[in-house]
């Protein structure tokens, strides 16, 4: 019952990084593939009826770690306070941004909230970028199960370490640059006229660029905490997602090379889903190393709920899964193809 919810867990918050991340992506190429308002309102028009939506995997994902795992949701809560602020205000922001930024026509007023829906969007890609850094790497855990992680300390990975060091600071570019791509990725599909072109144009180049940066990436994890990598290599589960990986690349490149828009999505999609899953299969049953003494640690079973509970939960995940997938259906269905700026603007603009 343990190891189902931890791989609940796992999925809400992948599925939630791998639906949101492309709002990350397309937020932080706003200013970018986007050059005049008309061209900005397509952007927003991607996001704007989707963003909300996908936070709801996030709220989810809270709720499961509050019900499977309460030592583990006090714990992390409580060391990575400053980053949830972080994080808590970037989400705000970037919906008022969309939501506020077209009451007043004034040019300064909505150079202002682009601004700020781009900044936005960079940090939050930044900050959970830097929490995978983080729980691959480790935190100071103290005998009593507690932590606090400052920013940072001494940029160094064992010890009292921070939030960001030589480590997670590259795991948080790479985060920023394959969000990026697949934010790329998913305004090729969305937009129509020069956006479009921007959009596919950045796409190639910067799923060329995420190839040489995920080598650098898995270098460094090998370096830092190997038994990732020995973990892959022992769980079944992890070969799985490592073939799920094996064939999105295969779909994006021939999606790219061809032109076909939906598949080179598809591929970005499943490849971060493929990613992360397997992330979790190697990390399993850790779920926070200590960076002060190697034989400390919390794991599945030291974090969870007693299994009754665990038990009951299920009875009611179930349905409300089958409820989430219906509405993403009927969501996506009812806004698939292209951006019509007249109908999804959100009011921007």
């Amino acid at each position: 019952m343990i190891t189902l919810w931890y791989g609940i867990l796992a999925f809400m918050l992948t599925t939630y990084i791998v639906l949101d991340g492309r709002n990350f992506g397309a937020g932080i190429l706003h200013w970018i593939v986007a050059r005049n308002q008309n061209e900005r309102r397509q952007v927003i028009a991607a996001i704007g009826p989707l963003w909300s939506w996908h936070e709801v995997w996030l709220v989810g994902t809270g709720g499961v770690m509050v019900m499977a795992f309460p030592r583990l949701m006090s714990a992390s809560f409580s060391g990575c306070y400053l980053a949830l602020i972080l994080i808590l205000w970037c989400l705000l922001l970037r919906g008022i941004s969309i939501e506020v930024g077209g009451h007043m026509g004034d040019p300064l007023w909505q150079q202002f909230w682009d601004a700020i829906f781009a900044f936005s969007n960079v940090l939050l890609a930044v900050l959970f970028g830097a929490a995978l850094g983080n729980i691959a790497r480790g935190v100071p855990l103290a005998p009593d199960g507690t932590f606090y992680l400052p920013f940072f300390t001494n940029f160094g990975i064992r010890g009292n370490v921070g939030l960001l060091d030589w480590y997670t600071v590259p795991m948080a570019l790479f985060c920023v640059l394959i969000l990026t791509a697949h934010g790329a990725t998913y305004l090729t599909m969305k937009t129509a006229g020069a956006v479009h072109e921007r959009s596919a144009k950045l796409a190639r180049r910067l799923w060329v660029a995420v190839i040489p940066a995920f080598v650098v990436i898995t270098i460094l994890t090998w370096f830092v905490r190997p038994e990732l990598l020995e973990g892959i290599s022992v769980r079944p589960l992890a070969w799985l997602t490592l073939l799920i990986c094996l064939a999105s690349v295969y779909a994006i490149v021939t999606g790219l090379r061809h032109q076909r828009e939906h598949l080179t999505l598809l591929g970005s999609t499943f490849l971060l889903f493929g990613l992360l899953m397997t992330g979790a299969a190697a990390l399993f049953p850790v779920m926070l190393f200590s960076t002060i003494d190697p034989k400390l640690r919390l794991t599945a079973a030291d974090c969870a709920a007693p299994d009754s509970s665990l038990a009951i939960a299920i009875a009611w995940w179930i349905p409300a899964l089958i409820l989430a997938f219906s509405y993403l259906y009927i969501v996506q269905r009812y806004y698939a193809g292209k951006v019509n700026v007249s109908k999804d603007t959100q009011g921007f603009y």
